[in-house]
């Protein structure tokens, strides 16, 4: 490292607290910290293979699938040793995952990433014990490379209504698997187009002439030596995209291939030799592993995320533009209240999902051990959790992220910025593995079913206070306290909730179908779930916070503290119509917020690089002309942009080909 930055310098001496002591807490504790730094210095150790080459930027598609694969190789086989000796399951699982999202080296994503994200886990899930003893140390080893397969042409979140089919022909114990139709094809999942060589593939079975709706199955995609496509495959790579192009996301159609009878994942439901169907205890066992996939998407967005705001913070202090007052040096945009607005409110909504994270992957754990057990007696409530939080926390990580982009002015375009290709990745989770939208009316459903039951059900822990905020006097009175403003959200959402029970009872009774009253009161009701979701995200990090910063030293619970206040009173103030309408927040209490906001900004300004500085994101990780540690942003710039393959040489052949002739009138 050179010579770092003095304005960093600087910023870095400001900080009232010690780094070390919130990177560890960030890590979940000492020795969690120094693993994750041994893990990164022996892929270190590999630095040439893995960092080196041409820049991702210059090359074609091909050459950057190519290019990634190479990198990839060298850093999976590092990160094959890092878990090699344990016994890995779903409970420990996180330890592998934190390997693939905190040592990417592409700014783009990576083709093994569905391997170990979406087809390994659901595997473990799954399959029964003979199956997991056939296949998943090969998965583990990378002997083969897997992916999942369950979006098509035609169908994505609504996956009642997927087309391939998976029949059963008892004459020869196997599975028939056929795509009936174009919209049939599987479209999306990544790895599939060239990498992958096995997935898991979700299909509608059917056995003795019936069907038993959707089943997963894995199959064969390509030679073991060869890597051809099988006999009946039609696979492929779908084309460039706005981000993730290393991913090498693909299709997959079958023409009735075959495969055994023992390629249907039995561990919850079984087709037995003669082709009788064992159902399932509970047909939503098999919905475990998606819900599990969107707690990981929770945790890849606060990665993300961290990455945008390490990047905006660091440019931030080191960028001075305009003199605030005649004869004064031009200041850091940091110092700008508007630049804090953008970039402080970002770093509050990371740590705030980094706690709810948290909290979610326990709530998973806790209820997957029940499940095991027997018990789905939460499995409704954890589906509608990880629905809500997963819809509420990409969006916000894409909106934060660009809003990190734009507070970077023009050099935040620039690619070497790494800024435009992580807000591409940030926005693709927000219609990946469930859109949004969708996810939220899910959750929706969830609610308008609780709030049925309220009088007669016992609650469950997320939708506890549902009780509470439905009491007399809950809410007569606005209070200026995170406290208060948790009980404001909670408010809000319950009197949402009531709103939609009430609008869709009425078009009932006035004749409508269910159907299309939920339809054309659907508005209402992502707003409901997003309300409580909210309520939920600010309550978790406010208790969970409270709680860690006992164990802190004063300086660091103080900083932790603003950045709970600026949360909650940054998303009081945007949302500020809902609680106008349902809350008796004045005009007086919104001027107080208001003040309160910059108040905070300005408490949470001596730290703004400490905070950042302590996710510890190195440098080749970072990947960014504008966010490296030492700051010299302008000579990493410049550095970045004579690799352009147009400064390669001082005249292109254009200008002699097509230019010049123009300029002189010849063409």
């Amino acid at each position: 490292m050179g010579k770092v930055n003095e304005d960093l310098i600087k910023e870095r001496s400001k900080c009232s607290f010690n780094v070390e002591e919130l990177t560890n807490f960030l890590d979940e504790g000492r020795d969690k910290t120094l693993e994750r730094r041994e893990r990164e210095k022996l892929i270190l150790t590999k630095k040439e293979e893995i960092f080196g080459g041409p820049s991702e930027h210059y090359l074609s598609h091909k050459e950057k699938y190519e290019n990634s694969i190479r990198r990839a190789v060298v850093l999976f086989s590092l990160i094959r040793k890092f878990h090699a000796k344990n016994n890995t399951d779903l409970t420990n699982y996180r330890n592998i995952l934190s390997c693939v999202f905190g040592t990417s080296i592409s700014q783009d994503g990576s083709p093994f990433g569905l391997h170990y994200i979406m087809f390994m886990p659901v595997f473990m899930s799954q399959a029964d014990e003979e199956q997991q003893k056939k296949w998943l140390q090969r998965a583990l080893d990378c002997n083969i490379i897997g992916c999942y397969a369950q979006t098509e042409l035609g169908h994505g979140t609504f996956i009642r209504g997927l087309e391939t089919t998976a029949t059963y022909d008892p004459s020869t114990k196997e599975f028939v698997l056929h795509s009936p139709t174009l919209t049939a094809y599987k479209w999306w999942p990544g790895g599939l187009g060239n990498t992958s060589n096995y997935s898991i593939v979700i299909a509608q079975l059917y056995t003795k002439g019936k069907c038993q709706g959707i089943h997963s199955f894995i199959v064969q995609v390509r030679d073991e030596v060869t890597h051809m496509p099988l006999p009946g495959i039609k696979v492929g790579e779908m084309g460039a995209k706005m981000g993730l192009n290393v991913v090498n996301n693909g299709f997959l159609g079958f023409e009735h291939v075959r495969i055994p009878r023992t390629n249907m994942l039995m561990k919850h439901a079984q087709v037995l030799e003669d082709g009788t169907y064992v159902k399932s205890k509970d047909s939503k066992l098999i919905y475990g592993t998606m819900v599990f996939v969107r707690v990981v998407i929770v945790f890849n967005s606060i990665h993300n995320l961290a990455k945008a705001i390490t990047i905006a913070t660091r440019y931030s202090a080191v960028r001075r533009q305009t003199q605030m007052k005649p004869g004064e040096p031009e200041i850091q945009i940091l110092d700008f209240v508007t630049q804090q607005d953008k970039v402080f409110s970002a770093i509050a909504g990371c740590f705030a999902m980094i706690m709810n994270a948290r909290r979610l992957w326990e709530t998973f754990y806790i209820i997957d051990e029940q499940m095991h057990t027997g018990n789905l007696e939460r499995l409704g409530e954890l589906h509608a959790l990880a629905c809500c939080l997963k819809a509420v926390s990409t969006s916000d990580s894409a909106m934060f992220t660009e809003r990190c982009r734009l507070a970077c002015g023009g050099n935040g375009y620039m690619h070497s910025s790494n800024l435009p290709l992580t807000y591409a990745l940030t926005s693709a989770s927000c219609t990946y593995e469930g859109d949004n939208t969708v996810l939220l009316l899910q959750t929706a459903r969830f609610l308008l079913k609780v709030w049925r039951q309220m009088k007669t059900v016992p609650l469950t822990p997320t939708v506890a206070y549902l009780k509470d905020a439905s009491t007399s006097g809950y809410c007569d009175k606005w209070i200026n306290t995170v406290d208060g403003i948790i009980r404001g959200y909670r408010t809000v959402a319950i009197r949402k909730i009531a709103s939609c029970v009430e609008i869709l009872s009425y078009k009932v009774m006035s004749g409508m179908s269910q159907e299309d009253a939920w339809n054309t009161t659907s508005i209402e009701l992502a707003s409901a779930a997003e309300s409580h979701c909210r309520a939920l995200v600010l309550s978790t990090y406010h208790e969970d916070m409270s709680k860690a910063c006992k164990d802190m030293s004063p300086p660091l619970a103080e900083a932790m503290q603003h950045l709970v206040q600026l949360y909650a009173v940054y998303w009081t103030l945007e949302k500020l119509a809902d609680f106008l309408q349902y809350t008796p927040i004045s005009r007086s209490d919104v001027a107080f917020l208001r003040s309160w906001y910059v108040e905070l900004l300005d408490k949470v300004r001596p730290n703004a690089v400490g905070l950042v500085d302590a996710f510890d994101i190195m440098d080749e990780f970072l990947q960014s002309s504008l966010g490296a540690y030492d700051g010299r942003v302008y000579e990493r710039l410049m550095e970045e942009a004579l690799k352009s393959p147009l400064n390669a040489e001082p005249v292109n052949q254009s200008f002699h080909k097509y230019l010049k002739p123009f300029m002189q009138g010849k063409l």
